[in-house]
């Protein structure tokens, strides 16, 4: 009686071990596979390539004369973020979208109004670049205006003005995008912490960004303004690094990874005004 009972406990002792030995492979191969995940996502040459490429390919692509809606996205890398957050979740596959890339240090504005702004040595370049006046006659084309940028104080506090300029017509739906800032993105950092902490993980968000956020909402309608922050991150002080899958959401702190685009999305179009356009 007591050789059967040793003879099943250690059938089960066998057992218990063996399934042990699973576990902590399945965990050793979970950790190799994020690892390697960040590795990939943290060269910013091919994240930041990624970022670019698919807007670029639209950029003033002309409208066909059709049925199906017409977009038109116009910004700069942070637009090129809202192009792929659409396209990456699925959204707007059955419309028209074109893109127009006004640099950063350039900024949205109509006119001349913001020319005191830019810093001399971009006046030049700038003054060659694309613009909201160049793109005027796109623009009166398209059921659907997207401005999306990495805003400043000046910008933001133009919009109003700039919006009156650019005269909508009423059938014409604006939509303008907040700026966005995730923390400061260390991969060298997120490789040394065990799985259960990146979880979890929040970065801290630029003060600034906030801010010209609060300044947005403040001049313009809740109809026209998202604040994708608030919708990404939950709160205007730290965001998540991380989806709940697990994914990386940025690769930089600024801009999305092809996951984080995804993720971005589908908060985007389920939580405003976009998911009824």
């Amino acid at each position: 009686m007591f050789y059967k009972y040793l003879k099943i406990n250690n059938r089960f002792l066998i057992v218990l071990i063996a399934f042990a030995h699973v576990v902590v492979f399945a965990r050793v191969a979970s950790a190799d596979e994020l690892r390697s995940y960040l590795l990939q996502v943290a060269d910013k040459k091919v994240s930041g390539q990624y970022v670019r490429e698919a807007f670029l390919k639209h950029m003033k692509k002309p409208f066909k004369e059709n049925a199906s809606k017409k977009v038109l996205i116009i910004g700069d890398s942070f637009a090129q973020d809202f192009f792929n957050s659409v396209q990456e979740s699925g959204h707007w596959s059955d419309y028209q979208i074109s893109t127009r890339y006004i640099p950063t240090r350039c900024q949205i504005f109509w006119g001349n109004q913001g020319e005191r702004f830019i810093e001399a040595k971009d006046r030049v370049f700038c003054k060659n670049a694309d613009s909201l006046s160049k793109a005027k006659v796109q623009v009166d084309k398209a059921d659907i205006v997207v401005l999306a940028a990495n805003w400043t104080t000046w910008s933001a506090g133009l919009l109003p003005e700039t919006i009156k300029q650019l005269a909508l017509k009423p059938q014409q739906k604006l939509v303008v995008i907040g700026r966005k800032s995730l923390g400061k993105v260390s991969i060298q950092k997120l490789l040394r912490l065990p799985k259960a902490k990146l979880s979890g993980l929040r970065n801290k968000v630029d003060a600034k960004q906030v801010a010209i956020n609060k300044l947005l909402k403040k001049n313009l309608s809740p109809a026209v303004f998202i604040d994708q922050q608030q919708l990404i991150c939950g709160a205007d002080d730290s965001c998540a690094v991380f989806t709940p899958d697990m994914k990386l959401i940025s690769f930089d702190g600024g801009h999305l990874t092809k996951d984080g685009a995804s993720y971005v999305g589908k908060q985007l179009f389920q939580q405003s005004v976009l998911g009824k356009l």
